[in-house]
């Protein structure tokens, strides 16, 4: 890209922003690019982020909003820097998609859209969360000071021109399959190819052979004019050869990305396999992105893993990530140290004994049942035999946790704070609601007769301590503006709407005790879990197909589980 500067001269007469400069206040239109970000505020250097995606502007969500975002939005705008963030839509409620969530910058990034995030899209927020900064405007302007003209809009389409052209090209990339006998030669430019460090081309370097199946030498083209323009369409059927060749030629960007379409495929095979074989395919190619998707739709279907004919033939470090994961959906701890005792067993010879205490070290006993933890000890499973130290040891912690106070044994679990942070457990923790039809006369839902409306009560806590201290919960479901403001909620622009409420004594709890309680979105037929959100305010809105992390199987014939999730401080 070629920047031209300009020395800001004191006797030109021009209109100066911090972003462009033209002459005599006129500005050419010209269209918006993929990434652009812009304050919405009465003043050009502080407002409601809003970034330009897909041909919409949409907002930020103020999860993970910090300084180092902040920074990254400033100087894409030309300010010098940030001097605050502001959260909670402080600058108005924006209207559209909330395009970013979770942010995560490191602060040296040259746009926001190349910081880490959930997804385009991807989100739990509504504009109530919508993020804002406040740039440092710079005012002590120096005659010296350095202004930018970018006219790198075009360079895409042009230098996707020149792939298609050919002119020029003086490098050859011949891809084959051996075991067809196919062969397929383009010829690109090697300055281009001298952009990915990954490729070792040379100026001495005339040629590169990669061994690609046949099946995908139909998508070589499009990947190579990738390496030129950064722009590429992604399908189902074109995502796998993709990911291949990205991996091949060590574009990790463009593997990550086209890692998350593989997502839409995940919830399409109840038996595993399809999900297995990604996971192990996304360890092989090193895509973090690919793997972390796999194991969060494996974590929440993991009942169904477990009782599934794969169960026992998944990895070893399959089975190591998945156990250390907080987002399992199980019935309760035991199921899951039962289900792994079956594993072990099938895979007796696979195993090392290592391996087994290394499973079993991630197993939180504290949180497994005192009345099944008892039953425990007189277990003669094949971990109990293998490693009775290390299982005894797991068993006295679970009866000290649930003997004595929290205060008590704080400072000895400092070092082990996630055996007492809960997965998300069933058992006597959750409640469905599975009517959504919206078809309640009035006299109805408002005195009694609505199934979307249901109170359940949890004890406060795991530990046997708090067996009989009891919280009660009413879970409601709204599909309309009526159902909500029948309830005092005024503020419902997007269906359906769930609210989880506790009633009673849980605040006396509230400095030993939080509850990050979840809502679950269960397929009725397919039974496989779609989506898993935490509740903000007590309250959570679900959002439409298209902003989910995975697509919406069953959208018109699903459920809703309304889980309590209480926590230790």
């Amino acid at each position: 890209m070629r920047r031209i500067v300009y020395l800001l001269l004191p006797l030109l007469f021009l209109h100066v922003s911090a972003q462009r400069w033209t002459p005599f206040g006129y500005r050419p239109k010209q269209p918006t690019q993929e990434g652009s970000v812009r304050l919405v505020g009465k003043v050009p250097s502080s407002g409601r982020v809003e970034v330009y995606h897909d041909g919409q502007w949409g907002t930020v969500c103020d999860d993970g909003w910090d300084v180092a975002e902040a920074q990254v939005v400033c100087r894409q705008m030309g300010f010098p820097g940030a001097i605050s963030v502001s959260f909670g839509g402080q600058y108005g409620e924006g209207s559209g998609p909330v395009w970013l969530d979770d942010m995560n910058c490191e602060g040296s990034e040259s746009s926001l859209s190349e910081c880490s995030f959930k997804g385009w899209g991807v989100t739990d927020c509504t504009h109530k969360e919508d993020a804002g900064v406040t740039c440092d405007t710079g005012k002590n302007i120096t005659s010296n000071r350095q202004f930018s003209v970018d006219n790198s809009l075009g360079l895409s389409d042009d230098l996707g021109l020149l792939f298609d052209s050919g002119d020029g090209c003086d490098f050859s990339i011949n891809v084959r399959d051996l075991s067809e006998e196919a062969e397929l030669t383009i010829c690109v430019h090697s300055m281009i190819l001298r952009i990915y460090p990954e490729l070792n081309i040379t100026k001495e370097s005339r040629n590169l052979t990669v061994d690609v199946g046949k099946t995908c030498h139909p998508h070589v083209s499009a990947f190579l004019r990738y390496l030129y323009t950064r722009q590429i369409d992604v399908s189902i059927t074109s995502a796998q050869c993709l990911h291949q060749l990205s991996f091949i030629f060590g574009v990790k960007k463009l593997m990550e990305d086209v890692g998350r379409v593989f997502t839409s495929l995940l919830p399409e095979d109840n038996t595993f396999q399809t999900q297995v074989s990604m996971y192990e395919y996304g360890v092989r190619t090193g895509d973090l992105v690919l793997q972390e998707n796999v194991l969060q739709y494996l974590s929440w279907n993991c009942e169904f893993l477990i009782s599934s004919p794969l169960w026992s033939t998944i990895s070893f470090n399959m089975m190591d990530a998945l156990l250390q994961r907080s987002d399992l959906v199980v019935e309760d701890e035991a199921f899951l140290l039962e289900a792994l005792e079956r594993w072990i067993r099938d895979k007796s010879d696979q195993i090392s004994s290592e391996q087994q205490a290394s499973l079993l070290n991630h197993i939180r006993f504290l949180l497994i049942p005192v009345d099944k933890l008892y039953e425990m000890q007189f277990s003669s499973s094949v971990l109990h035999q293998n490693h009775e130290k290390l299982y005894l040891t797991g068993l006295l912690r679970g009866f000290q946790f649930n003997a004595l106070p929290f205060s008590k044994i704080r400072n000895k679990m400092d070092n082990m704070s996630y055996d007492y942070l809960p997965r998300i457990y069933t058992d006597e923790w959750s409640l469905i609601i599975n009517d959504t039809t919206n078809n309640y006369p009035y006299y109805q839902y408002n005195y009694g007769q609505n199934n979307r409306i249901q109170t359940f009560s949890t004890p406060a806590h795991p530990s046997a301590l708090y067996k009989e201290k009891t919280v009660q919960w009413q879970a409601q479901v709204f599909l309309s503006v009526q159902e909500c403001s029948n309830h005092g909620l005024y503020s419902c622009d997007s269906f359906p709407v769930t609210r989880f409420l506790a009633y009673g004594n849980q605040n006396s709890y509230a400095d030993t005790i939080r509850f990050s309680n979840k809502l679950i979105l269960t397929c009725k037929n397919q039974k496989n879990i779609f989506h898993v959100q935490e509740f903000k305010n007590s309250m959570a809105v679900i959002p439409n197909n298209s902003s989910m992390g995975l697509p919406n199987p069953c959208p018109d014939d699903y459920s809703f589980r309304f889980v309590v999730r209480p926590e230790y401080i």
